[in-house]
């Protein structure tokens, strides 16, 4: 088995594929007004799925956080401690919600967090060097 992607259940699809793609610049492969939406960030599978419609797919109720959700991050790295706080910065003037802003971890690590519209957590990170795989 491999990873093909991962997704996030949704309440507002059109503000949240304007988050991930204007704010974060995720590219998106399907058109907005659907059930599910995929994007592609760095060559990973990104689906948002309409939350109303998952329930009726699966003929069941979900329960869902409201506000912050502390239950997993999207994490996003850059190469360099600045563009951290570039990044970051922009999210934020873009409309982005701050929970973090800009640390040096002592594990060296310089990392932020924002929250979509939705409330989950995106982390931008850096150990100050190119990424590798």
């Amino acid at each position: 088995m491999k990873l093909d992607g991962f997704g996030l259940f949704v309440n507002d699809m059109d503000k949240m594929i304007k988050f991930y793609r204007d704010v974060l610049g995720f590219e998106i492969k399907e058109d907005g007004d659907t059930s599910n939406v995929y994007l592609i960030k760095d060559g990973t599978l990104f689906l948002l799925y309409r939350r109303s419609d998952f329930e009726v797919m699966t003929n069941r109720k979900y329960e869902y956080l409201k506000n912050v959700n502390g239950h997993f991050e999207i994490a996003l790295y850059v190469d360099t401690f600045d563009e951290v706080d570039i990044e970051y910065h922009n999210a934020i003037l873009k409309g982005a919600s701050s929970v973090l802003e800009p640390t040096t971890e002592p594990w060296g690590q310089r990392t932020c967090y924002i929250a979509d519209p939705e409330g989950n957590l995106v982390e931008i990170g850096s150990f100050n060097k190119p990424f590798n795989r």
